[in-house]
């Protein structure tokens, strides 16, 4: 099971062709962006749904699978970007309204969609980051937790606040929080729906950078957006195969994961960026890596 699930992903870190067509999705609720001039490379997920805080309702979740499925092929990706169009909320969580009105059936068919949801996140390819500046709570910290890299405005306020609802994390949120910080700290955490502010999060290590909010409420995303251009001259082949062995390899025994980690590497050597980069060394020159 393990050796399919690697198959898979070393498949993916070898992009296929790009999409024929790019550019803003026509959603109401979810917009795909893809950035250009100094910025080309970066794509990002523009969660807009004013109305209900960004929350994860059947709609917003179609729509965000949808998005990331035309994204996962197009090797002009190299960095994705979550972030909101409300200000002051990142996401709110599950749309409880409209889950006051599903059966315990529905509530089960939906939780296991948002479950898939966040795996798709998880497994995306390329890098992937959430730029949280403002309300991250319950649903809306598990999706930040699906993706590789974090980034909130010191003001925002997260936290897996299930608990305080008669619920419990049920989008992944107890196996990967867990990973971020710990089992004592995450029980914790999710015992007592505690709610951090992003220089709190930062402090323990939920977050890998806060910042201080700006008056257009955008910092966390302007921080976003740099860490990113850090991210972009990299070769994209090696990225993404570094991001499967990491994945991979922590779920494993150290032996399995540098096994995993070998996987990787034979799959970098015969790509171009791999010569590229030893040629730029060799020339005392910038390389020049085109993901091939």
């Amino acid at each position: 099971m393990l050796l399919r699930a690697l198959t898979r992903a070393l498949r993916l870190a070898r992009p296929e062709k790009p999409l024929q067509a790019r550019g803003c999705a026509s959603s109401p609720e979810i917009q795909v962006r893809a950035l250009d001039g100094p910025h080309q490379g970066i794509s990002e997920i523009l969660m807009d749904r004013p109305r209900a805080r960004n929350s994860l309702g059947n709609v917003f979740v179609s729509q965000m699978l949808e998005a990331l499925a035309k994204l996962r092929g197009d090797r002009q990706v190299r960095v994705l970007v979550f972030r909101s169009a409300v200000k002051g909320v990142f996401c709110a969580g599950a749309d409880l309204k409209e889950r006051e009105q599903m059966s315990e059936a529905e509530v089960g068919v939906f939780v296991q969609r948002l479950r898939g949801l966040m795996n798709e996140i998880a497994a995306f390819p390329a890098p992937t980051i959430a730029a949280m500046d403002g309300y991250a709570l319950g649903g809306g910290l598990e999706l930040a937790l699906a993706c590789d890299l974090r980034v909130a405005a010191s003001s925002a306020v997260m936290g897996l606040i299930e608990t305080t609802r008669g619920l419990l994390p049920g989008a992944g949120g107890t196996q990967r929080l867990p990973r971020c910080l710990g089992v004592p700290l995450a029980k914790e955490l999710i015992f007592t729906g505690r709610r951090l502010t992003g220089a709190q999060a930062q402090a323990l290590g939920l977050v890998n950078h806060s910042v201080a909010q700006n008056e257009e409420g955008t910092a966390a995303y302007l921080r976003a957006q740099e860490l990113a251009r850090e991210i972009l001259p990299q070769a994209p082949i090696a990225v993404r195969l570094g991001k499967v062995a990491i994945d991979r390899g922590i779920e494993v025994d150290i032996a399995s994961g540098m096994a995993i980690e070998g996987l990787c590497y034979a799959q970098n050597i015969p790509t171009k960026d791999r010569l590229e980069g030893m040629a730029a060394f060799r020339e005392k020159r910038p390389p020049k890596f085109v993901g091939e």
